[in-house]
C-alpha cells in the first residue's frame, strides 16, 4: 500500500503548511484531502508536488508492505 507519511513529514520539515500549498501554490484542497484518506494520486500531481517542494518521490510516498 502506498502511504503518504513521508509527505506530511516533508511538510514539517521544510516549515510549508496546507493552505501554503492550496492558496498560494494551487495544489487542490481535494488533492490533500484525498492523500489524508490514502486514497490514489495521480503521477502529474506526484510531480507537481515534488516541482513545489523540491524534493524527491521518496519525500512524498513510499510503498508498505506490511499494509
Amino acid at each position: 500500500m502506498i502511504s503518504y507519511a513521508p509527505f506530511f513529514q516533508t511538510l514539517i520539515n521544510r516549515n510549508i503548511t496546507e493552505y501554503h500549498l492550496i492558496f498560494k501554490q494551487g495544489i487542490s484542497a481535494n488533492t490533500i484531502h484525498r492523500m489524508k484518506q490514502g486514497l490514489p494520486i495521480t503521477t502529474k500531481t506526484l510531480d507537481t508536488l515534488c516541482f513545489v517542494l523540491d524534493c524527491e518521490v521518496q519525500d512524498i510516498i513510499v510503498h508498505d508492505k506490511t499494509q
